[in-house]
């Protein structure tokens, strides 16, 4: 019997390729061609939105957003608590979906599925916790009274990388302040987002409260909805370039904008840093998700002393992870999303190459069915290399040696982006000094792994604008209202 052939429940695509997801119902519309990236071949296909059936997922979110915006708290916690619950019940067979439609191996797709539920269960706590205000004015002449009220409707649009992640950590804080949303998740790896949609309606969601639609037409479908008066937030994670065309299309009326854009993460490892931990932490922190994610440690800036140690350690350990299909499980890393995912790493790593770079392992595709591209450590990398600049998003590791704390300061401020970085170091004091001199939103201290629904998650620069999650995450789907009060 073949692995596809024991597909079912939740883990089967054609189950949630029904069409979309509005007003709780599912409206047939179109076909778009899921790909199943391990072996280059059509997975499912899913309904294919145009700009009427988008406006009909704004009139199903208005629908829903009064009865929803007045259900009490504990209420909307309970159907939170109970669409984590679900998708722990179900977590083997979201795991299966996402190796399937992603390409992750199933270690990282179980990961996320078990990180994407924390979402719920952590907004389901905040829902019952939404702050407010009361002050007196320095003046004496009145009280103030500050309260958060929901937003309104709000678009959410999702990438592919961490499909089920990506939409929990928007969906979990809107529900909990009382907001109805339309999510969009990425063509590529739509079947998750319709799955979970499946799993919030058996968990007691109103019809209209969460609508799920995909679309081959994403500019015009979003652009439709950010023009419609009645959707007041756009959240958005995805590209920096795409990030900035949404803003300016955002603006024009002046909806309120989460932008979570890219990445170009250093990873900083300095000479009295315990050698094997910052070989334990660079593995996760650059093959998690096969290092598709914007958290990617990119640069890796390695001080002349430990340098060659490093350079051995971490090639080695690459070159014995074994490629395959993201649902088998021996498999330690994936395939790419797509060909072009594959075409754009080669080019990458054929530039600093051409540059002097050198491989250690890996660095050229692998000729097999799928989109692979085998671990990769490049050293003597040009530090004006294209892919110090750009993000990597694959299973690619240049190396740059640097002697002092300014050097490797210096050189991991050099990028728009600031998303993430790492720091490697036994003396913490050092290592929380350096972190305080990078320009990045969020650090890690000799850890490779950052995210957490309890934290804040976002960055600076050209990497976003706001935060999701932590107890600043439900903030963004709410607007403080203030009343001058006498008594």
């Amino acid at each position: 019997m073949t692995f596809h052939a024991k597909i079912n429940g939740y883990a089967d695509p054609a189950l949630h390729a029904e069409g979309l997801y509005i007003g709780g119902k599912w409206l047939k519309a179109g076909g778009i061609t899921v790909m199943n990236p391990s072996r280059d071949e059509p997975l499912a296909e899913v309904a294919d939105a145009s700009v009427e059936d988008a406006l009909r997922a704004v009139d199903a979110a208005e629908a829903g957003a009064a009865g929803w915006r007045a259900t009490p708290s504990r209420k909307r916690s309970e159907i939170l608590r109970r669409w984590f619950e679900l998708m722990s019940a179900r977590a083997e067979e979201l795991a299966t979906l996402i190796a399937l439609e992603n390409g992750k191996a199933l270690p990282d797709a179980r990961g996320e599925v078990a990180y994407a539920a924390e979402f719920f269960r952590w907004y389901a706590e905040e829902a019952t916790r939404i702050p407010g205000e009361f002050r007196h004015t320095p003046s004496g002449s009145h009280h103030i009274l500050v309260d958060h009220e929901p937003i309104g409707i709000a678009v959410l649009i999702t990438p592919w990388n961490f499909p089920a992640a990506m939409a929990t950590r928007k969906i979990g804080p809107a529900l909990a302040a009382g907001c109805t949303v339309i999510l969009k998740p990425a063509s590529e790896t739509p079947l998750t987002a319709y799955a979970m949609a499946r799993l919030g309606e058996e968990a007691g969601v109103p019809p209209g409260v969460v609508n799920v639609l995909t679309t081959s037409k994403p500019a015009e479908v979003t652009n439709a909805m950010l023009a419609d008066p009645r959707v007041r937030k756009l959240s958005f994670t995805g590209s920096t370039g795409v990030g900035r065309t949404l803003l300016a299309e955002a603006a024009k009326s002046v909806v309120s904008c989460s932008m979570e854009l890219g990445g170009n993460a250093p990873f900083i490892v300095f000479d009295d840093a315990d050698l094997d931990a910052a070989l334990d932490g660079a593995m996760i922190a650059k093959m998690r998700n096969a290092g598709e994610a914007c958290t990617a440690a990119n640069r890796f800036y390695v001080q002349s002393g430990i340098h060659d140690a490093f350079v051995s350690g971490l090639a080695a350990r690459m070159a014995a992870l074994k490629i395959g299909p993201g649902y088998d499980p021996s498999t330690q890393c994936g395939p790419m999303i797509t060909k072009a995912a594959v075409r754009k790493i080669d080019r990458l790593v054929s530039d600093a190459m051409a540059s002097g770079a050198r491989a250690v392992t890996g660095g050229k595709p692998l000729g097999q069915d799928g989109y692979f591209y085998p671990p990769t450590v490049l050293e003597n990398v040009p530090a004006d290399a294209a892919i110090a600049r750009e993000e990597i998003f694959g299973p690619v590791a240049p190396v740059y040696k640097f002697e002092s704390d300014d050097d490797a300061v210096r050189l991991a401020n050099e990028t728009e982006y600031g998303l993430a970085a790492y720091v490697y170091s036994r003396d913490l004091k050092r290592a929380l000094q350096i972190g305080k001199r990078l320009e990045a939103g969020m650090l890690g201290i000799n850890r490779g792994l950052m995210s957490d629904p309890a934290a804040p998650f976002g960055g600076v620069k050209q990497s976003g604008l706001g935060r999701e999650g932590g107890v600043t995450g439900i903030l963004d789907f709410m607007e403080a209202k203030y009343y001058a009060v006498d008594y």
